[in-house]
């Protein structure tokens, strides 16, 4: 069952924001959430330290854990190294090439966008975020909703994009040119704990 309360709890209970709200609750009160979120914990164990790099993925992606333990196991089967790999299969999620285009100003804005239809991949439109894009795809906005307020000034946006992505402003859409790059990934995850995890399990 996917988590619909207020965000910001779980801004708290991973230390880092995944709102994206310049009043965030992890910047007024950077402590967990609870009542006695304020209060020295003792020392963590390396177990609970992997289970919360293991959630902090989940929660920047908006993943289930059915999901999770899915992109893992795709991970170990895969060539590379499992961590990259992880990283690179979430990476490739079409919520995530929604978000990283600058479309979408968040990846849970970029989720809603796909759940509602409103985004189109190779001209059809699609309604699951879980769609893995792969080079040559094209996806953006369907013309009918472009002119909603979300996209307004979309041209004047200054977004990082990353280089395995082409946008075009005008037509407020996006190619997939390449394939991600160790730099193009989620630098705040620390993949070597969640590998850790999972190898307990």
């Amino acid at each position: 069952m996917r988590y619909s309360g207020p965000i910001c709890r779980y801004c708290r209970r991973e230390g880092i924001s995944l709102c994206d709200k310049h009043k965030c609750a992890a910047i007024k009160r950077p402590t967990p959430p609870g009542q006695h979120g304020n209060k020295r914990l003792p020392k963590t164990s390396d177990y609970a330290k992997q289970l919360r790099e293991k959630q902090k993925a989940k929660r920047i992606f908006g993943l289930t854990e059915k999901q999770m333990r899915k992109y893992y196991a795709a991970a170990v089967k895969s060539k590379g190294i499992t961590g990259d790999e992880l990283l690179k299969n979430l990476e490739k999620r079409l919520d995530n090439a929604v978000f990283r285009s600058g479309i979408a100003r968040t990846r849970r804005q970029a989720r809603q966008l796909v759940s509602h239809g409103i985004v189109t991949l190779n001209g059809r439109r699609v309604t699951i975020p879980s769609i893995v894009v792969q080079e040559g795809d094209e996806f953006g906005i369907r013309e009918k909703n472009k002119s909603m307020p979300a996209f307004e000034n979309f041209a004047k946006r200054k977004v990082q994009v990353p280089g395995w992505l082409t946008v075009d402003t005008n037509a407020i859409s996006a190619k997939v040119s390449g394939s991600a790059q160790k730099e193009d990934l989620e630098q705040s995850i620390d993949t070597q704990m969640i590998i850790e995890f999972y190898s307990r399990t």
